[in-house]
């Protein structure tokens, strides 16, 4: 293990956990709050982007003031909370995980999700021990992930950006990844469509035992 074998930075929501029902519920749960009409999750996948409020814009047709956003913010997580209990990692994670490892491989975890709320979160479904790392978002919600992983991958003093793959299932993963010198697969069970996916001009694929496979062959 080390600089010279190829590392994996996954996503968690979306991605590791498949949790698609419980975002597209919590955040129609926050609409009617804010009395917005409710989104389906294909709308969802065509409109969805970070940061969060210009997802917002394109729903609501402005930008929302600084106190709707919090509002609005605030009630996603309140109900995304209550959603996320029913919820499954995505099919065959643990076995992926458990063979990156044992090929020597390493791997880490980076999420938009609040740190704090994360690390339990993960260690609940049992595969913490699979990464040498995990982080979730600290600061504010609703922003990018690229100086999250300028961060992560600084404190991964023993892996290589130009040796490193980021699975997600959005274009800030694949944005993030850019601005650390890293490559990107994304999986399109989660928020996006696969058109906006492929416009980003990296690999797109349909299930994470693929992403593996593509993250081994773009890091050979």
């Amino acid at each position: 293990m080390g600089k010279h074998s190829t590392h994996l930075v996954w996503d968690w929501n979306g991605t590791l956990l498949d949790d698609t029902t419980a975002v597209i519920g919590a955040t129609n749960a926050a609409f009617a709050e804010a009395g917005l009409e409710p989104i389906t999750l294909e709308r969802y996948r065509e409109l969805y982007c970070v940061p969060i409020p210009r997802f917002y814009e394109r729903l609501m047709g402005r930008l929302p003031s600084e106190a709707e956003w919090v509002a609005m913010d605030d009630a996603f997580h309140r109900h995304y909370s209550e959603h996320r209990i029913g919820c499954g990692l995505t099919a065959g994670v643990e076995e992926l995980l458990h063979e990156w490892g044992v090929a020597g491989r390493s791997q880490s975890l980076l999420s938009m999700y609040g740190h704090e709320q994360l690390v339990p979160v993960v260690r609940g479904y049992g595969i913490d021990g699979h990464f040498i790392r995990v982080d979730g978002r600290t600061g504010p919600s609703g922003g990018t992930k690229a100086l999250h992983m300028e961060r992560h991958l600084a404190a991964l003093t023993a892996v290589a950006p130009d040796r490193t793959v980021v699975i997600g299932d959005a274009v800030d993963d694949a944005m993030a990844a850019a601005h650390v010198g890293a490559r990107a697969v994304l999986y399109t069970g989660g928020s996006h469509s696969r058109a906006s996916l492929e416009a980003v001009g990296v690999p797109v694929v349909d299930s994470l035992a693929d992403a593996v496979e593509e993250a081994l062959r773009l890091v050979a």
